[in-house]
């Protein structure tokens, strides 16, 4: 994987722990993540009219990854509510590139080499080692974090594959960026009412907007070296976000660094030196 894809990889990496640690400590996750859509939405907006249409067979993709992501989301919300971000960000993250990576030969055709499997398991290895410390959190949060993985693994495919066929990585973001926050919302609609919406979205707009703009370029990134590496590498490489995730929350919520938080870095870390060796 070239040295400037690992590295643009891992500034989304960045951008991702930092919209996930906005949707962890807002007090309405649901709306807080349906936010983060449609900030994501609003970012991609005045970016179209300069870039051209996914090509045509790249419009399915976008319609399924659509219905993925308002999965995603809502599992999220579910998983930050059920148990500790120690044991969901994890295994949501952790469980993600081993589906692909085990995956990828016989879905999309691809073959990692031997280096570049090593890289993805010790990645996925460092990164669940983080759900040891964990101190809440029961069977219904691993559930949720687990499906949740299924749910990531599926769009990575969806995408990774849409991406490339469209012509252009960036204009596949933007445009799969506008159907989630639609259906994220017409679904808070439903179970909230329109008034109790619109008074969080009023209150809390900026942190929509914030985190919008990481997602969308945190994914961005990651679909754009998709059509450089194989998808699998990208996945895994993304997962380091995990690390950025613990700065975080040692500088900013001051939490405490544990034995297994510095061991699982030191695993991460040797992950993304095997991909870039691979």
């Amino acid at each position: 994987m070239p040295l400037d894809v690992i590295a643009l990889v891992l500034f989304g990496a960045l951008l991702h722990a930092t919209w996930n640690a906005l949707v962890k400590a807002g007090s309405e996750k649901s709306l807080d993540a349906a936010m983060i859509a449609l900030g994501a939405a609003a970012v991609a907006i005045p970016f179209l009219p300069f870039l051209p249409l996914p090509q045509p067979e790249a419009w399915p993709f976008i319609l399924v990854s659509a219905l993925f992501q308002f999965a995603y989301f809502q599992l999220v919300a579910a998983s930050y509510r059920a148990g500790d971000i120690g044991l969901v960000y994890p295994l949501m993250r952790g469980v993600a590139p081993l589906i692909v990576a085990s995956t990828s030969s016989v879905i999309i055709g691809e073959q990692l080499t031997t280096g570049a499997m090593a890289g993805v398991l010790t990645i996925s290895v460092g990164v669940l080692t983080l759900a040891f410390e964990s101190r809440k959190g029961g069977k219904h949060a691993i559930i949720l974090a687990l499906l949740n993985a299924c749910v990531i693994a599926c769009y990575t495919f969806v995408d990774g594959i849409g991406a490339r066929v469209s012509g252009n990585a960036i204009s596949y973001t933007l445009w799969m960026a506008l159907l989630p926050p639609v259906l994220l919302f017409a679904w808070a609609f439903a179970r909230r009412g329109i008034k109790p919406v619109a008074r969080h979205v009023y209150k809390h707009w900026w942190r929509g907007l914030i985190g919008g703009a990481g997602s969308i370029g945190a994914y961005g990134l990651a679909l754009w070296a998709m059509t450089k590496a194989p998808v699998a590498s990208v996945a895994a490489l993304r997962e380091t976000s995990i690390l950025f995730a613990v700065v975080i929350s040692v500088v900013f919520l001051k939490e405490r660094v544990s034995v297994w938080r510095i061991a699982a870095a030191g695993v991460i870390a040797l992950g993304a030196l095997l991909l870039k060796l691979a």
